[in-house]
């Protein structure tokens, strides 16, 4: 089993660890309610050392990534970050992913864990005669992810350019005499930013971290959070999950992310169509048989990935994603609808093995940050 940079600093802080796509990682130090809290309130501190980070460079690596994402790539700045999906040919979801451009001809791409040697692979199959050299960094480098409300004012102890930074926007800082790369990005839901450094001064910079907040004791500013309050935290952001959400025979717009796909690529600079372009154009043009919806749930009881979702005993959907919001107090879930059936305010059932719960529809996001 793979380790983070930041395994000793887990099981120090009695981090219950799981194996989490061949990666041991913490899944919860206090628990998950109350890390999910922490997140909502004040600020978390994520190990998310287990993404994938690959760096692309080469005279047509911007050709190379037209190719391989759904989102215009070619019109991005140095500095800027992009979300976008990997497809397969028949217009499903190999990956979801985010982008980096760092100058004209090298870009970084952040990967999902469990998708990464797929990806790595798929990556040599787009790029055919392109002059494109890909490198896998993964276990070279480490990430991690701070998120919360009071998560700027940290920062900005020690970068006012770093917290100065645009959404989806990224610089490149010197730390321990080498560079890291910064964005405020993240995928809680709150304000933050995301942090990829060597692995070898990663454990260092937790240190520097330290001095300005101790995030060991319990009224910390930030506070370390595991991966039990990442889901919970992204679900009530109404951000889709690999595995859940999406996956290779699911089709791309029916995810409701139609924002991260541009299918006019092949009109604009250097006019290259991305991999099952022509199947998610059908998609977009045709419909898809179902669509994401968010659901509420009556009662406390949770649903379960995989539960049917259900109209007068007919099956019309599958919940993909549930839990106890902690920040609503009440159950949600995400769920693959029939069209018909997917309006807001429309009432439908889950099955939960043998108990009904009655359920409706609702437009995500769930939570969205206060401003």
């Amino acid at each position: 089993m793979l380790t983070t940079p930041f395994n000793s600093l887990h099981t120090s802080l009695g981090a219950k660890m799981v194996d989490f796509a061949g990666w041991e990682m913490p899944l919860l130090y206090t628990g998950i309610i109350d890390e999910h809290r922490q997140v909502r309130s004040s600020g978390g501190l994520f190990d998310v050392s287990h993404m994938g980070r690959v760096w692309v460079r080469g005279r047509d690596s911007r050709r190379f990534l037209e190719r391989l994402c759904t989102r215009r790539i070619s019109d991005m700045q140095p500095g800027q970050c992009r979300y976008t999906l990997v497809c397969n040919a028949a217009g499903g979801v190999r990956d979801d992913v985010l982008v980096y451009r760092l100058d004209e001809s090298e870009f970084v791409l952040v990967v999902n864990a469990s998708n990464r040697e797929k990806l790595l692979g798929h990556f040599a199959e787009v790029r055919g005669d392109l002059t494109v050299t890909i490198d896998d960094r993964t276990l070279k480098t480490a990430m991690i992810a701070l998120q919360g409300p009071r998560v700027m004012e940290i920062v900005a102890k020690f970068s006012a350019e770093i917290a100065s930074l645009k959404r989806y926007r990224f610089a490149t800082k010197g730390v321990l005499m080498v560079k890291a790369i910064i964005s405020r990005t993240g995928y809680t839901g709150e304000d933050g930013v995301e942090a990829i450094v060597p692995a070898s001064i990663a454990p260092m910079g937790i240190e520097m971290l330290r001095r300005e907040v101790d995030i060991t004791k319990p009224d910390a500013i930030i506070r370390p959070a595991g991966l039990g309050a990442r889901d919970t935290l992204r679900l009530e952001a109404g951000m889709p999950l690999y595995g859940h959400e999406l996956g290779e025979d699911v089709p791309a717009w029916a995810s409701g992310l139609s924002f991260a796909i541009s299918l006019d690529k092949a009109d604009h600079e250097p006019g290259e169509p991305f991999v099952g372009q022509d199947a998610v154009r059908q998609q977009a043009e045709r419909g898809t048989p179902r669509t994401l919806v968010g659901l509420t749930l009556d009662g406390r009881r949770s649903a379960r990935q995989g539960m049917p979702v259900r109209v007068a005993g007919a099956d019309v959907g599958v919940v993909t994603s549930a839990c106890l919001s902690p920040t609503l107090g009440a159950p949600i879930a995400m769920a693959y609808v029939d069209r018909d059936h997917a309006g807001a305010g429309q009432a439908l059932t889950i099955d939960a093995g043998g108990r009904d719960i009655a359920a409706t529809v609702v437009a995500l996001p769930f939570y969205t940050k206060p401003k």
